[in-house]
């Protein structure tokens, strides 16, 4: 049986972030593939983007 993750509640993904994400299939799945504490930190940091190249530029992250 495979565990499953979660977000916190907290730590749901910001409209932003997926709408970023949804640009970039190859991104949303690096971004699943993350483990917990990955995804948070990456969340965190989109949360505090100030525009919307910040925002561009935590999603280009996942793919380097």
């Amino acid at each position: 049986m495979r565990e499953t993750q979660e977000l916190s509640s907290d730590m749901e993904l910001p409209q932003g972030l997926g709408a970023a994400m949804a640009r970039s299939p190859a991104a949303m799945e690096r971004f699943a593939a993350l483990p917990a504490e990955e995804q948070e930190a990456l969340i965190r940091r989109a949360r505090s983007a100030q525009s919307k190249q910040e925002m561009r530029a935590c999603v280009d992250g996942l793919l380097q």
